[in-house]
């Protein structure tokens, strides 16, 4: 039963008002699946931080299974995070920022960021940019030996992992943490929105309230919660989901396409959906329901498009619903476009 008050858009920055508004209606009747408001936020910080030693993971690539990409993360002095490509010398490193998204995809769909040259880019970084929330970590740089980063048989965990064990070290500068001016909405005309809501009370917190709505297996699934290290790493484990359809697609009309003929997908590491059950075995059950498709959508890829916001940490309240990387980088967008971000201070 849904006992939270029934949540209304923002400032609309795009989409028809009577669309998202007959969305939101149908938001608000579905049931909470999981609140987790009980718990802790994650702590704030004075000063901001860096590992303390380099790591490394490696794994098969997403877009070329047969080949290996490693993934080293290092400290480093400069703030934000950031991605190198070791195999182009040449190149700069790419600034984990929203003026640096190049695309969202389109068969399969994910984030790719790019700075300078076309060759420097790196695919699918979503996984890993969305590590930056709830990981006290605000100085990064992620060396990666080509463009394609590693997938994992448990999701991002092994990512979480090599951050924990690569400690941390404070930072002579401050945390700077921003949120919007007012709550504002970005809708599409499928009935999916994704509004941004500003901090209130003393303590900055960021807290999520993400639904999914598929025609399969998957179904509806809605859940609440604080971003903190522990939802963090529950959400990390939830793998990318793909209707049974695209999957046969493919394995068969679809290995036309180079990227396609290669992709490194197993049973193992996405979740496959069939109409009225899963192909695979799904994970992250509550009440004999998996979640795993909603957590997937709340940690690895929302917080991953939240991430896009450099040298700062947001802190409000997100509320989204059937929405995807490109809304997701286009509302981030926008928060540039109508100067709706503003500072928060430490109390």
């Amino acid at each position: 039963m849904n006992t939270h008050t029934d949540k209304k858009p923002g400032r609309l920055l795009g989409g028809d008002a009577a669309v998202v508004a007959a969305s939101y209606e149908e938001f608000n009747s579905l049931p909470i699946d999981l609140s987790l408001l009980d718990q802790p936020t994650h702590p704030p910080q004075a000063l901001q931080k860096t590992i303390a030693k380099a790591v490394s993971v490696s794994g098969s690539g997403t877009f070329a299974g047969k080949s290996t990409t490693k993934i080293t993360f290092e400290p480093t002095d400069r703030e934000g995070w950031w991605l190198d490509r070791t195999d182009l010398p040449n190149s700069l490193p790419i600034r984990i920022a929203i003026d640096n998204v190049w695309t969202t995809g389109s068969v399969v769909s994910n984030i790719v960021l790019r700075a300078g040259g076309p060759r420097n880019y790196v695919r699918m970084v979503e996984h890993i940019i969305a590590l930056r929330m709830g990981m006290d970590i605000d100085n990064l740089m992620i060396k990666i030996d080509s463009g394609d980063p590693p997938l994992f048989d448990r999701g991002s965990l092994d990512l979480v992992d090599a951050l924990q064990q690569a400690g941390r070290h404070t930072v002579d500068r401050p945390v700077r943490l921003v949120t919007v001016k007012e709550p504002v909405t970005l809708g599409w005309a499928g009935g999916q929105f994704l509004t941004l809501a500003p901090h209130t009370g003393t303590v900055p917190t960021l807290t999520l309230d993400a639904a999914v709505n598929f025609p399969n297996a998957i179904g509806q699934q809605r859940i609440v919660f604080p971003v903190n290290f522990q939802n963090l790493q529950t959400g990390a484990e939830a793998r990318t989901n793909t209707p049974y359809a695209k999957m046969l697609y493919c394995k068969t009309i679809g290995k036309i396409f180079a990227d396609i003929r290669n992709l490194g997908y197993t049973d193992e590491n996405i979740l496959i959906a069939r109409k009225n059950a899963y192909h695979n075995q799904p994970r992250l059950i509550r009440d004999g329901k998996s979640l795993e498709p909603v957590w997937h959508r709340a940690v690895l890829d929302l917080l991953g498009a939240i991430s896009l916001i450099p040298d700062a940490r947001f802190v409000g309240e997100i509320t989204s619903y059937k929405a995807g990387h490109r809304l997701d980088c286009d509302l981030i967008t926008g928060l540039y476009l109508h100067h709706l971000l503003t500072p928060v201070g430490l109390e």
